[in-house]
């Protein structure tokens, strides 16, 4: 997949769980679960939601890599 992220790493350093982070983002424990597995890509209002959390870049947080052929 080529949307990569960073968002275990970011949750870990503010020391929350994937349900708290949820909650603070308004979606399931499961859809942050997902996104960090990269089964998911969120939407970007989701993406700037999250960016905003960690006062952070959304490109800090998630970088898109073209599949080599």
């Amino acid at each position: 997949m080529p949307l990569k992220n960073r968002l275990k790493e970011y949750r870990a350093k503010i020391g929350v769980n994937q349900s708290d982070f949820g909650k603070m983002v308004d979606v399931s424990r499961q859809t942050i679960s997902q996104i960090e597995r990269g089964d998911y890509s969120p939407s970007v209002t989701l993406a700037l939601k999250i960016a905003k959390v960690f006062d952070a870049k959304v490109e800090e947080i998630f970088s898109y890599e073209e599949d080599e052929i």
